[in-house]
């Protein structure tokens, strides 16, 4: 067995598998990176109404839930990294095409507003890099360890957002907006690079791109590969389809991930115009939540191991609730909102971890297909809410940024009813 395992990791190992997706991920997470912090500029700019505005800001949400289905589902058939080298180029296309604009006029126009919002639906497609991560690292971890490996993963992938929203008010009070985008496009054609360069699929797939017969009780013993995949996408996708709880942890994901995005990019916006704050201390806000919420998804993961997943959810969504009463009860206060907002990140960070441990617990024939449905469709709560809330605004002047977060409490509450039904009608013992 020994002779076995040296032979399998030979072609790599679960440590260095999960460095080089993570890595993967937080170049690919570029889309919501490039927006979130630019976006009270753009409104400045450009003049644009609220509710365009919100959908500007979501755009890279769009292309990065949608095409999570496809692309997660394509993991049973041909790994994680073809997959991944594609949607990471894409996103450098997005990003090279903001770079562009801003070398053409400094000062973005409201006629500049179709090109931002193309560029912005390719910049999300880096997004969908993660349901493609979440199968390609569950099939080179055993059940019993997927938990931590998809926190670690998920985690340091999503530090991504709050660095770009850290650093980007900064480099372009010095650099200006060219420049800061021209860097970020190098650093992500770097990071493509060498995720094209180390990254390794799973032995299942490295032996059969070698054309060898693979024995999946030799496969588990020589190198721990617990799951082992159909090898069709659309199978795997009506596998995991079919089984209603795949639909249940969708729509909680579509809560905290989606949530997760959607205040990424509305963040900045919030404290700019609604509380008045410069453009650096935004972006410092917004850094806090999402990566408090990043890290916290490290601690979740490690807790659904210990706890179980639907425990740690639960907990999560009360948590949801109560930062989402703060939000919308603080007033003016700064010190309310932020706590309100720090609530929120500590919900939605140990809920991601929490639910992608329960994927492939309900899914283990189907591990791409369920990543691809919770991550797209979840994901796509990103796209929904931020136009949501600039309604709000559009309504109810600056009052309706602190009303707006009356959608997550509501979406909370029905979450932790739909906890009730999981627990009694599932036919698997719950964790």
């Amino acid at each position: 067995m020994a002779e076995d395992e040296n032979v399998c990791y030979a072609i790599s190992n679960p440590r260095a598998a999960l460095a080089w997706t993570t890595l993967a991920f937080f170049a690919g997470f570029a889309g919501v990176s490039a927006f979130g912090p630019i976006v009270p500029k753009l409104k400045q700019a450009m003049d644009v109404d609220p509710f365009l505005m919100g959908i500007l800001a979501a755009s890279p949400a769009l292309t990065g839930s949608l095409l999570r289905i496809p692309f997660g589902a394509m993991v049973d058939r041909m790994g994680g990294k073809k997959p991944i080298l594609i949607l990471l180029l894409l996103a450098a296309a997005g990003v090279a095409g903001i770079t562009f604009m801003f070398s053409l006029s400094p000062t973005p126009r409201a006629s500049d507003y179709p090109f931002f919002l193309i560029f912005g639906i390719l910049c999300g497609c880096g997004i969908a890099v993660f349901s493609v991560g979440v199968p390609a690292v569950s099939y080179w971890y055993p059940q019993r360890k997927q938990g931590t490996a998809l926190a670690v993963y998920g985690g340091l992938g999503n530090l991504a957002p709050g660095m770009f929203a850290l650093l980007l008010p900064f480099l372009v009070v010095s650099l200006g907006f060219t420049w800061s985008y021209m860097l970020w496009l190098v650093a992500l054609l770097a990071m493509t690079f060498l995720v094209f360069a180390r990254m390794k699929d799973a032995p299942y797939f490295q032996y059969k791109e070698m054309g060898m017969d693979i024995d999946p009780d030799a496969l588990l013993l020589a190198c721990g590969e617990e799951l082992v995949p159909t090898g069709k996408a659309m199978d795997s996708i009506r596998k995991a389809g079919a089984d209603w709880r795949t639909w249940v942890l969708t729509y909680f994901y579509f809560i905290t991930f989606g949530g997760f995005i959607a205040l990424t990019v509305w963040l900045p916006t919030f404290w700019a115009d609604g509380f008045k704050v410069s453009l650096v201390q935004a972006g410092l806000f917004a850094a806090a939540f999402s990566l408090s919420a990043s890290l916290l998804r490290v601690a979740g993961g490690i807790a659904s191991d210990k706890l179980g997943g639907l425990l740690v959810a639960r907990f999560s969504f009360v948590v949801v609730a109560a930062g989402s009463l703060v939000l919308i009860f603080g007033g003016r206060s700064i010190a309310a909102a932020f706590s309100g907002q720090m609530l929120l990140a500590l919900g939605m960070g140990v809920a991601n971890a929490a639910v992608f441990k329960l994927v492939p617990k309900f899914t283990p024939k189907a591990v791409g297909g369920a990543a691809g449905i919770v991550g797209g469709l979840g994901a796509f709560g990103g796209f929904v809410l931020p136009p949501i809330m600039g309604l709000f605004v559009r309504l109810n002047g600056e009052a309706g940024y602190s009303q707006g977060f009356v959608v997550f409490l509501g979406l909370a509450v029905s979450a932790l009813l739909l906890f009730i039904i999981l627990k009694r009608y599932t036919s698997h013992k719950l964790p």
